[in-house]
């Protein structure tokens, strides 16, 4: 059964509270249960059981908390009279059993020695060799102040994760410095003679021999110590089979005020506390129609919603925003730090440190007073929706000048200078922040108060009454400093428009240390100098951005010094690919394989490896309807999901299938925005899905998706067979190249012979006929001279008028 926060509150049956993993039990009155479905009706979370418990026959029943989720749900009913005395007193096992019938039992007995023992010096060895106290025992006194004695002891629970020694885990090490190798060790005993004498018939020592062969080589065949029967039983889950490839709808999320007409634009799971996810709210609006609607979208500011799998109906935490919120993200070092890029192209950060008890499912204050009978409700200003404001935002005019599509934290390992440059980072913890947009740029942001300058004293003073002045809507003072005047760190201007959902960068582990104890004061760290840090070599800057014209581009967010101007400007992208027929909407590395990049655009899918940057090693034919987002699977490292614009969810085994999807499902009938894989448990593994109506849905990915088929060598194989396909197609597509080169170069070469030939041949021909007339001139003039005839003026050939 789910039970909300009213009901828990109305029964007296509070998770963590009332009842708990100690004491799950609560016994319900039949009649307030009655009542309850009386005065809500279908409301009533005990409505879908209405008629077991008016067939009931006892006076109460047994309402037991699941905290591990058992039976699927966090509490479950018990129906029967037999069920509930077999939960509140279990059988008590015997251990009496009937005594066995009496058998012969051989007792081992110390042989008596048929000789009297003589001593030939042993005894003295065993003496030397056994342990003496060679001094005296320490004492220790342990005491107690005497003022302290009898005192009263007040236990209260308290986060784990708001200090360092909240949580200690010692886990077991080598020491080098213990680590001793015996070299050589001395060891006395004595004992006696121990004689048996037994007899058998066996064949020729041939036969032994044989059958020892047989058995070491079956050793080296197969492995003898695999249990057979384990891996059978692997296959069999208790619903479906093992063929059962549905997603099962685990519970879904909606409200009628803040998310009934919006569309859901980002989803994170919370890194730390199970069962809590946030998403962000927009608008379903077009550019002219937000004009004309800014003082409605004034009122009702845009949110991001908190929930829980405890309290499906109303939402834990909203965060006001200043825009509409695209995409953002927890901070790795500290989840109580969210960042967030808004539409109007600002960069905002919350702090939800206040509301941290709330999201782990605990109220604080006093016990809130029932009345008389279960179906009143009695508002309570501790039960209403938290709304925490921002406290602090960018500029307008030093942020993006287009919405802000991706923002992500840079790892606590390292930071960036001006220069782009990466370098050590001293307070071991995440402090900026990259960013991008489609106007051309991708941003670096440092949550850090810049270095101080010299104020004069007037400033001083005004600074002083600003910090004097109260807060009177509660708004966290954590990021005062950059609220209105926060500026990038670094600015990297493309070529192209950048328009991505998620993107990642490449950097290889480094050793740190320690993280500061306690809670961070992010007002007391500065943005140190370029000149104190130390650069790191082994750290890529390199990252992919997908475009709104379907491009991936492939660059580096390094700055470098332009000679003409001697400015810092960003380089020209390494590579550029058109795949994508339509804008990117997916840009995300693979969980297992850290060089393999899967991105989705238009109406297909690509799958690329970093250090093979020749062209997709993937490409997915066309498919008829549109692709909106993808994930990777987190348990399979071949697998990964695609979400279509008729709500459908495609599942993509590349080991399975590589020319169309190994499972389709239908999920909404509008369009999938966002996809979120989580792992809770390992029985427990969620696919967040969100709609373009604004509801989301908790999917439970069964045992054969969330079971890798294969290993991630296996996978790693397949990488590497594609990759060597596409490097045989580019030499192929150069050879071809040359050939149609050289082919070419022949034909021209042969033609100018031809020409040449031509124009010779031609010119030898006319050479020949012209002597040929002029002979024939000449023997005209002799016929007729010798006939006596004189050629007249007229009659004369035309050469020679």
């Amino acid at each position: 059964m789910v039970l909300t926060s009213a009901t828990q509150e109305l029964f007296e049956c509070r998770a963590d509270e009332d009842v708990t993993q100690n004491n799950p039990y609560k016994l319900l009155k039949k009649d307030d249960i009655l009542h309850d479905m009386k005065a809500r009706a279908a409301v009533s979370d005990f409505h879908p059981v209405k008629q077991t418990v008016l067939n009931y026959p006892g006076e109460e029943l047994l309402l037991v908390f699941d905290r591990d989720f058992k039976y699927g749900q966090s509490f479950y009913l018990v129906l029967t009279e037999e069920a509930k005395q077999r939960i509140l007193q279990p059988p008590v096992s015997t251990d009496e059993e009937e005594p066995e019938e009496e058998s012969e039992q051989y007792v081992c007995r110390t042989p008596e020695p048929q000789q009297p023992w003589v001593s030939l010096g042993s005894e003295l060895e065993i003496e030397e060799e056994s342990v003496k106290d060679t001094r005296e025992r320490l004492k220790y006194l342990v005491s107690r102040v005497r003022k302290k004695f009898g005192a009263p002891v007040n236990f209260t629970d308290r986060n784990a994760l708001e200090s360092k020694e909240g949580y200690i885990e010692c886990t077991s090490y080598q020491d080098r410095n213990f680590r001793l190798i015996q070299m050589e060790r001395n060891s006395a005993t004595q004992a006696v003679l121990n004689l048996k004498s037994s007899a058998t018939q066996t064949q020729r020592f041939v036969f032994t021999s044989f059958l020892l062969n047989i058995a070491i080589q079956q050793n080296k065949i197969m492995d003898v110590f695999f249990d057979d029967w384990q891996a059978l039983s692997e296959g069999d889950i208790a619903f479906g089979g093992k063929a059962d490839t549905y997603l099962k709808e685990y519970q879904s999320f909606t409200d009628l005020q803040f998310s009934k007409d919006k569309s859901i634009s980002c989803i994170k799971w919370h890194p730390t506390i199970s069962g809590v996810i946030a998403v962000s709210v927009t608008e379903k609006m077009s550019f002219e129609e937000r004009i004309n609607g800014s003082t409605k979208l004034l009122l009702n500011p845009p949110l991001i919603l908190f929930w829980s799998f405890s309290d499906p109906i109303n939402p834990q935490l909203r965060l006001e925003c200043p825009d509409d919120v695209l995409s953002f993200d927890f901070c790795p070092s500290d989840p109580n730090i969210i960042i967030g890029g808004c539409m109007n192209g600002q960069i905002v950060l919350w702090d939800v440190t206040a509301h941290a008890q709330r999201l782990h499912g605990k109220r604080s204050g006093e016990r809130r007073t029932t009345s008389a009978y279960p179906g009143s409700f009695v508002k309570d200003k501790e039960n209403e929706i938290p709304v925490l404001l921002y406290c602090a935002v960018s500029s307008i005019e030093n942020g993006h000048k287009a919405p802000v599509t991706d923002v992500q934290w840079l790892p606590e390992n390292f930071e960036i200078s001006i220069t782009g440059v990466p370098v050590e980072n001293q307070n071991q913890i995440c402090v900026q922040v990259v960013t991008c947009a489609p106007d051309c740029c991708v941003m670096f942001w440092d949550i850090r108060a810049p270095r101080p300058a010299a104020h004069s004293q007037a400033e001083r003073k005004q600074k002083m009454e600003e910090k004097q002045l109260e807060n009177p809507r509660g708004i966290p003072n954590t990021f005062k400093y950059l609220d209105l005047s926060w500026k990038p760190l670094i600015k990297v201007y493309e070529s192209v428009a950048v328009f991505v959902n998620e993107t990642y960068k490449q950097y290889k582990s480094v050793k740190t240390t320690d993280r500061p104890e306690g809670k961070v004061e992010y007002a007391l760290l500065r943005v140190p100098s370029e000149k104190q840090l130390k650069p790191l070599e082994d750290i890529s800057t390199m990252f992919c951005v997908g475009t709104e014209d379907g491009e991936l581009v492939y660059t580096s967010w390094k700055l470098g010094k332009d000679d003409d101007s001697g400015r810092l400007l960003s380089g020209k992208p390494s590579r550029c690919f058109i795949v994508h027929d339509s804008l990117v909407n997916t840009v995300k590395r693979s969980p297992f394989f850290k060089d393999i990049i899967l991105t989705v655009g238009g109406w297909n899918f690509a799958v690329w490896k970093e250090s093979v940057m020749n062209g997709p090693i993937i490409l997915s034919p066309c498919s008829q309807k549109r692709c909106m987002v993808g994930c990777w699977s987190l348990s399979n490292p071949g697998m990964f999901f695609i979400g279509k614009e008729d709500g459908n969810i495609e599942v993509w085994d590349l080991l399975e299938k590589t020319h169309e999807p190994s499972h389709i499902q239908n999920i909404s009938t509008a369009s999938i925005t966002c996809m979120k894989p989580w792992i809770i448990s390992s029985k427990q593994h969620f696919l967040a899905v969100s709609d373009d109506f604004g509801t989301l849905h908790i999917l439970q990915i069964p045992w054969t998706l969330r079971n890798p088929s294969s290993s991630e060598s296996s996978v790693n194989k397949y990488f590497e067979k594609e990759v060597t396909r596409l490097m045989f197609f580019d030499k192929r597509k150069e050879t071809m190249a040359k050939q149609k080169t050289a082919t070419e170069a022949e034909e021209q070469k042969k033609k100018t012979v031809r020409e040449k030939n031509f124009h010779q041949i031609d010119h030898s021909r006319k050479s020949k006929s012209l002597a040929e007339y002029e002979s024939y001139l000449t023997l005209e003039k002799d016929i007729l001279k010798e006939m006596g005839v004189s050629l007249q003026e007229e009659d004369k050939p035309s050469n020679e008028v």
